[in-house]
């Protein structure tokens, strides 16, 4: 793995799909019809939200890990 952004992963229901989200990222998601492509998807998805970061002069977060929620 490239990038050692938290992925958080999860069914909806409403879209029969996984849905994966990088917290760390604001709005980068992805999804998938599996598992695991939700997970191809959403590393492809990082990339260009990094290359757009680049393009645009926009601060780059570095990858914390972990995140801890209420």
């Amino acid at each position: 793995m490239k990038h050692k952004y938290e992925i958080i992963i999860y069914w909806s229901e409403a879209d029969q799909a996984f849905i994966a989200e990088v917290p760390e990222l604001a709005g980068c998601k992805s999804d998938g019809s599996t598992y695991q492509d939700a997970i191809t998807s959403v590393q492809v998805v990082i990339d260009e939200w990094i290359d757009t970061a680049k393009l645009t002069g926009r601060p780059i977060p570095t990858p914390k890990g972990k995140l801890m929620y209420a």
